[in-house]
């Protein structure tokens, strides 16, 4: 018998839901993220077959127990599934069980799954991102409480010479404990931001090209 498997997956949690070619409903159920618990239900499914879910938080590790299990993983674009979005009666099993039926019904809006290079490299990607915004963001809090000051900035702050001035700038103590706190914060991020190409020869510049990694159409994560 031909089934097909909807899961709608939260951190902790799954509701997985069983239909069969007719789409009559054979199971649906609430199971904790954990091996020992989803795959005696996954495991006694037929090689191959499918289970859809949502790109959501954390779902790299479904797609690695699923192909564990000869199952074939569907990727589904969260917010082109509008049967699930506009749904009026909205909970686990009724989302679990309307991915299970559009996957019957062949009605799925997928996602690419990137293998699992690519999505460690975009994991490397969003990593340094986040802390060049942390980066600039300290910056931007030492420019704000020089304007605070009145204190005009006539130089690069963030070169040696203008390191150098703003160590020796006179400014009440509260200021210049911020101040401190924020270019001690930015010279411990100058490290891992600065040297990324210095820790593998085989990981690309993320500033050079890598853009092309995640510009595939419809793909998550």
């Amino acid at each position: 018998m031909t089934v097909y498997v909807g899961m709608d997956v939260h951190r902790k949690r799954s509701q997985v839901a069983i239909v069969d070619d007719a789409g009559v409903q054979q199971r649906n159920r609430n199971l904790a993220n954990d091996p020992a618990t989803l795959i005696p239900v996954l495991g006694a499914l037929p090689p191959g077959t499918p289970v859809a879910f949502e790109a959501a938080y954390g779902w790299g590790w479904l797609v690695d127990l699923l192909e564990e299990l000869e199952l074939e993983p569907h990727l589904v674009h969260p917010s082109r599934c509008k049967a699930i979005a506009s749904a009026r009666l909205k909970n686990d099993k009724v989302d679990a069980a309307t991915l299970a039926q559009l996957l019957r019904a062949d009605l799925l809006p997928e996602a690419w799954i990137a293998p699992q290079a690519t999505r460690d490299l975009r994991a490397l990607l969003r990593h340094r991102a986040s802390l060049v915004r942390l980066s600039t963001s300290l910056k931007n809090r030492v420019h704000a409480v020089l304007a605070d000051r009145g204190i005009g900035e006539d130089r690069i702050l963030w070169t040696g010479p203008g390191r150098a001035w703003l160590a020796d700038l006179e400014l009440p103590p509260i200021p210049r404990a911020i101040v401190e706190d924020c270019c001690g914060l930015l010279d411990a991020l100058a490290t891992p931001i600065g040297g990324w190409n210095a820790r593998s020869p085989g990981w690309p510049n993320p500033t050079h090209g890598s853009r092309r990694s995640w510009s595939c159409p419809a793909s998550a994560g």
